[in-house]
């Protein structure tokens, strides 16, 4: 696939060969058993290098493989509350929101409003820090509540850090 004439060879162990025939370069290649690669298209001359391009490609979806492993994802549970919520209901969720941190999960606490109730959006704070106030032994607040966005109002929070 190489086309112009005379490349820059570099060889398997990164010695540079020289400016060399397109020709003579394959067939150092051939000899060796290996492929002729183009590495930089765009320098002139063309730079190539000899190498195993399977092997090379391979090396190249490990190293991908093994950084996928390392990345972490960051699971985010959602609790939604409305602003009149009863005590009952308020528990129950919160118990969720608590579970959920227990486990690892960040919690994406979300006041939803209807009709009136978008009148006095401090109802929806006050039952935000409400949550903030039973759940400070195992949070940090990640994202605090700003305006509202839409009908909703929104905070996330995340499990505390352990201390080492």
């Amino acid at each position: 696939m190489i086309r112009l004439s005379p490349v820059r060879l570099v060889d398997v162990d990164g010695t540079q060969v020289g400016i060399v025939p397109i020709e003579e370069a394959l067939a150092l290649a051939r000899t060796r058993g290996l492929d002729l690669v183009e590495v930089a298209p765009t320098a002139r001359p063309i730079v190539c290098k000899v190498m195993d391009w399977g092997k090379y490609r391979y090396e190249q979806e490990k190293k991908a493989r093994e950084a996928r492993k390392k990345e972490h994802q960051i699971d985010v549970k959602e609790v939604k509350f409305r602003p009149g919520v009863a005590d009952h209901d308020f528990n129950t969720k919160l118990n969720m929101a608590r579970r959920f941190l227990e486990q690892g999960k960040h919690v994406k606490v979300t006041i939803m409003f209807r009709r009136r109730e978008m009148r006095r959006p401090e109802n929806g704070y006050e039952v935000l820090e409400r949550v903030k106030r039973e759940l400070a032994d195992l949070i940090r607040v990640e994202r605090e509540p700003g305006a509202l966005e839409g009908r909703d109002l929104t905070m996330v929070l995340a499990p505390q850090r352990k201390s080492s």
